[in-house]
């Protein structure tokens, strides 16, 4: 008798420790000091994951956190995807954040004034995205994989930061960037300023798109988009070098030459008067508000200084001086 109540007793002493340590156990914080990206796989169960989180070193026993997850009503419940866990957590707060689905965000950004191509490799370049876009792709047929039949896919993606989860298809990016020039567009040209030399919305965006690569001041788009308006509306050809690169393409090397100005491309405004047949990058919104409310004025030319802006003169006189000190002396 005597046996059977120490036997008895030993099992209430060791049963309150291990209650007690159950208890510590769900307090105390996880065993990583630093942040950890930690994924649960699909179809992944409670077992398996509890032993991945103790290999990746957040939990010390993983019978405890299984057996609180249980106890908290989780254990059917955790969320697949990948989830960034800082270090201070406790493991039931690590198992409401399984259970919540809020999964780590993973960012692209698409930069005003880069071609399509550019935007590809950017894309191709993030691991988090499941790649189903190759460069390869030609322009028609990859607009028509978008569910997009316009052509041309150039300039038709708004540059900004796209936020998704780990496994999303880079499809879906171009998706949304596409839907958001979309809206851009429509919104700004219910805004434009009145007698525009534009056919379309897509007359505008191409300007924009000149805007885009002919300066990087936002203080100065208006005042370009002033310059490039005027001469729209008189006949001048555009003469922008930009367009003219553009047109290039991979023949370009870096140093625009007098005959690559008497290169006919479609692109080509030395020698096309009005606008070219596409965008040449994609713009941003203060190029597209520019190309839509250009600045007022009789400036008909523009010169880069050479510290990033432009010099504008009214004459052919005043732009050839120009052009003799900023680009020929090379001092402003």
């Amino acid at each position: 008798m005597k046996r059977t109540v120490l036997l008895f007793a030993a099992m209430v002493f060791a049963a309150g420790a291990a209650v007690k340590d159950f208890s510590e156990s769900t307090e105390r914080p996880l065993a990583n000091t630093e942040p950890v990206v930690f994924e649960i796989a699909r179809g992944q169960g409670l077992k398996d994951v509890a032993l991945a989180l103790k290999d990746a070193g957040v939990i010390d026993e993983p019978w405890w956190f299984m057996l609180l997850a249980w106890q908290e009503g989780l254990a059917r419940k955790l969320q697949s995807g990948e989830y960034e866990i800082p270090p201070g957590l406790d493991r039931r707060r690590l198992l409401m954040l399984f259970a919540s689905g809020k999964v780590r965000q993973h960012a692209v950004t698409l930069v005003e004034g880069w071609t399509f191509r550019q935007m590809l490799a950017a894309l191709r370049a993030q691991p988090g995205l499941e790649h189903l876009l190759t460069a390869e792709s030609d322009g028609a047929v990859l607009m028509r994989e978008l569910g997009i039949p316009e052509g041309d896919p150039e300039g038709r993606f708004f540059p900004d930061t796209y936020f998704f989860i780990k496994g999303t298809p880079d499809i879906e990016i171009l998706k949304r960037a596409h839907r958001r020039m979309a809206e851009v567009i429509a919104a700004e040209w219910a805004r434009r300023a009145p007698d525009l030399p534009y056919r379309t919305p897509d007359d505008a965006l191409i300007m924009a798109s000149i805007i885009e690569k002919e300066t990087a001041l936002p203080s100065e788009k208006a005042e370009v988009a002033g310059v490039l308006v005027r001469r729209l509306r008189t006949g001048m050809p555009l003469q922008v070098d930009s367009t003219v690169i553009y047109g290039l393409g991979d023949r370009f090397d870096g140093n625009l030459r007098r005959q690559d100005l008497r290169t006919d491309t479609p692109y080509n405004t030395y020698l096309h008067r009005g606008l070219p047949p596409a965008p040449i990058a994609a713009p941003g919104l203060a190029s597209l508000r520019a190309a839509l409310n250009p600045a007022p004025g009789d400036s008909l030319y523009y010169v880069a200084r050479g510290d990033g802006g432009h010099r504008f003169s009214r004459t052919w006189d005043e732009h050839r001086q120009a052009v003799e000190v900023y680009q020929k002396v090379g001092q402003p």
